[in-house]
């Protein structure tokens, strides 16, 4: 799997895991702050997600992203 891969996969699983309370912004901060990449390469990372419709236009997940994310959690899960 390539690095593209891993990292919408994990900004997916992080919306999955986001609080009631936090927004699209708290969890692109959160990512950067991990120093995965710098806040453009995450919007760019999100924007590529809205257009696959894995998040809709309100900044939710959709079916197709709420499924990709549960794969992602399997993936990443220690045995």
């Amino acid at each position: 799997m390539d690095e593209d891969k891993i990292v919408e996969k994990v900004c997916l699983l992080a919306l999955f895991k986001k609080r009631p309370n936090e927004t699209l912004k708290d969890i692109q901060a959160m990512l950067v702050d991990t120093g995965m990449f710098d806040m453009k390469e995450c919007k760019r990372v999100f924007k590529t997600l809205k257009s696959e419709k894995y998040i809709s236009e309100n900044n939710e997940l959709t079916l197709k992203g709420i499924t990709e994310a549960k794969d992602a959690e399997e993936m990443f899960k220690q045995p």
